[in-house]
């Protein structure tokens, strides 16, 4: 596949990152990780380096060797890295590092510095993009925050950037509003150049795909992949009664993710794969903190509640029109 034609769409699992005693990168735990999501029927690439996989403790190099892993271990799979900084020259090194890695595409966080008033100047977001763009010709993915936390793009904003870089192919939705979810998928499709839209709202995902989103990239499809394959197929196919019953299998999944405080979303996925018998241990380095033992048992009966077992944790579903019996 040439990197410049990649299209995202259909279900993206976005990767954990597993740590060994020391803190390091468990490099062995990490490649069956890799194998396990890539090894889903119907995924249709897999995003690495992300807040999954706590890319704010990564360093450079440390990006740098799991991109390398993933790319060795994912063969033809298509690859998203990601670029997370606000520092500009870092963003475009990034870029040129994933590029030279073998990535598909790059899914862009905005630059924090922006939270302080940047939805103001516009001119700020698009001096970012264009320093990413001109660093490497590989489609970016930009990612739409919640405007109330002052990173997400407005409106405005958002169609000029997609206008204005040619690589932005698509967007990663995390706006958390599903009136201007629904604008955002409307009014980005009608571009002279459309541009795809990803939902990343893992707690309510049936109403974004139903609502005509390209695909879903999640870092729930982590441990949940199979059953956002289902979905997708379901919605894709207009059988809305087997895509009802497969969002009431992964209601229990979004009880034991996305609970309050959600910074320990991630965290509570690592602890979701140890209880499925698909890593051996759950580490996160700080400031992050190992969940206390009443939470990790409140995992282990959602997980059974959604009916998943070390057994059916990453098998397939089943196609739309076989959903419901096959759950």
């Amino acid at each position: 596949m040439l990197r410049n034609t990649f299209q995202p769409r259909g279900v993206i699992p976005a990767c954990l990152m597993p740590f060994d005693d020391n803190m390091a990168i468990d490099e062995s735990a990490y490649r069956r990780h890799l194998r396990d999501l890539a090894g889903v029927e119907g995924i249709t690439a897999i995003a690495i380096n992300g807040h999954a996989a706590e890319v704010q403790a990564l360093d450079f190099d440390e990006q740098q060797r799991a991109l390398a892993i993933a790319r060795d271990e994912l063969g033809d799979t298509p690859l998203v890295a990601t670029v997370f900084t606000s520092n500009g020259h870092e963003a475009a090194r990034l870029a040129r590092m994933a590029a030279t890695e073998g990535a598909d595409g790059l899914l862009v966080f905005p630059s924090e510095v922006l939270a302080l008033g940047g939805q103001c100047r516009p001119e700020m977001a698009l001096a970012h993009f264009t320093t990413i763009a001109n660093a490497t010709d590989l489609p970016l993915i930009l990612f739409q925050y919640p405007m109330a936390g002052g990173l997400g793009y407005q409106l405005e904003t958002l169609l000029m950037l997609c206008e204005k870089i040619p690589s932005i192919c698509a967007i990663k939705d995390w706006c958390n509003d599903p009136v201007l979810h629904e604008r955002h998928i409307r009014e980005l499709h009608a571009l002279d150049r459309p541009v795809s839209v990803l939902s990343t709202h893992s707690a309510w995902l049936l109403g974004p795909l139903v609502m005509g989103c390209d695909g879903l990239l999640s870092v729930a499809g982590s441990v949940i992949a199979n059953l956002h394959v289902a979905l997708w197929l379901a919605v894709q196919h207009g059988d809305l009664k087997s895509a009802q019953a497969i969002s009431d299998r992964i209601f229990p999944t979004v009880q034991a993710f996305y609970a309050d405080p959600l910074v320990d979303m991630h965290n509570r996925m690592q602890e979701a794969l140890v209880l499925l018998g698909r890593w051996e241990t759950a580490r996160v380095r700080p400031p992050l903190m190992k969940l206390l033992a009443a939470e990790i048992d409140r995992i282990r009966i959602l997980l059974e509640a959604a009916g998943l077992s070390k057994e059916n944790v990453y098998q397939a579903i089943g196609h739309a029109s076989v959903a419901t019996t096959s759950l």
